[in-house]
C-alpha cells in the first residue's frame, strides 16, 4: 500500500458516500475530455474511467504511476502523465473539446494551482475541485465578506464559481487537520476580453488586497491618481474588500487607457 507523502500534501480521500457525491456533481459522460489533478490512489480515477472509458491523469508522485496502471486495466484507457501540475501546460495535450478537471488538491499548492490553470481558461469547460474549506469559501466570497480577497476577485472576474458542499477530515487518510470543500468553477467565455488588458487587472487587484487596511486611493497611489479612482464611480476612501468586481474592471480599463 502507497503512504501518504507529506512533503506531497498527500490525504488520500476514502469515502464513498463523498465519492459517489463529487462524481455526481461532475456528471461525467462518454467522450468528455476529462484530466484528474493528483490521483493518489485513485479514489476518483477508477469510477470516473468506469463512467467514461478515458481519462488522462497528472500526478507527481513518481510511485504512483504504475499502480494506477495496474488498478485501471480493463476499465478503459488511462494516460499517467508524471509531471508538476504547476509547470505542466494544458495546451500541450489540447484535444478538439475543452478540458474537464477534477481533482482532491494538495492544499499548498491550490490557490497558485487556481492562477495557473487561469491562463489556460480558453481550454476549460468547466472544474470540480477539493480544496480546504477556508480557500473554497474565498473563493465564492462577495464584496464586504471577511473573506473576500485577490483570490475571490481573480477567480469570480474569469470564472462562475460554485461551492458545493463540506468534506469532513474524517473521510480521508491520513485526516487532516482542517476541514475541506468541493467547488466548481465553469470559466465564462467573453471574461477576457471584458477585463481589458489581463496584466493589468491583476496588478490593480494584487495592489489593492496588498494592504486591504489602507484606502483603495493609497493603495493604488502608484498606479493611479485619486482624479482617475473618483472617474470610475469609486470613493478613494473606499477599501479594496468595498468593490465589487465591476469598480476592479472599471480601474484596470482605466488603466488601460
Amino acid at each position: 500500500m502507497h503512504r501518504a507523502r507529506k512533503r506531497f500534501g498527500q490525504h488520500f480521500l476514502h469515502d464513498g458516500s463523498v465519492i459517489e457525491r463529487i462524481l455526481r456533481a461532475i456528471d461525467p459522460q462518454p467522450g468528455d475530455n476529462l484530466l484528474e489533478i493528483g490521483p493518489g490512489r485513485g479514489a476518483l480515477t477508477y469510477p470516473l474511467l468506469r463512467r467514461c472509458g478515458r481519462l488522462t491523469v497528472v500526478e507527481l508522485d513518481r510511485d504512483l504511476a504504475p499502480l494506477l496502471a495496474r488498478e485501471a486495466e480493463g476499465l478503459g484507457e488511462l494516460e499517467v502523465i508524471n509531471a508538476d501540475i504547476l509547470k505542466f501546460d494544458l495546451a500541450s495535450i489540447a484535444k478538439d473539446k475543452n478540458f474537464r478537471l477534477v481533482g482532491n488538491l494538495p492544499y499548498n499548492i491550490s490557490t497558485p494551482l487556481m492562477f495557473h490553470l487561469l491562463e489556460s481558461a480558453q481550454l476549460i469547460e468547466d472544474m470540480h475541485f477539493m480544496v480546504q474549506k477556508e480557500v473554497a469559501q474565498r473563493i465564492v466570497a462577495a464584496a464586504g465578506d471577511g473573506s473576500y480577497g485577490r483570490l475571490s476577485v481573480m477567480l469570480q472576474s474569469r470564472c462562475r464559481c460554485h461551492y458545493l458542499f463540506d468534506v469532513a477530515p474524517t473521510c480521508f487518510k491520513p485526516p487532516p487537520k482542517v476541514d475541506s470543500a468541493v467547488i466548481r468553477l465553469q470559466p465564462l467565455a467573453q471574461a477576457a476580453a471584458d477585463l481589458g488588458e489581463a496584466e493589468n487587472f491583476s496588478k490593480i487587484v494584487q495592489a489593492a488586497f496588498n494592504q486591504r487596511r489602507k484606502t483603495i486611493a493609497n493603495s493604488l497611489k502608484s498606479i493611479l491618481d485619486r482624479e482617475t479612482i473618483i472617474n470610475c464611480g469609486i470613493d478613494p476612501a473606499w477599501r479594496a474588500e468595498n468593490l465589487e468586481i465591476a469598480d476592479f474592471v472599471k480601474l484596470s480599463r482605466a488603466l488601460d487607457s
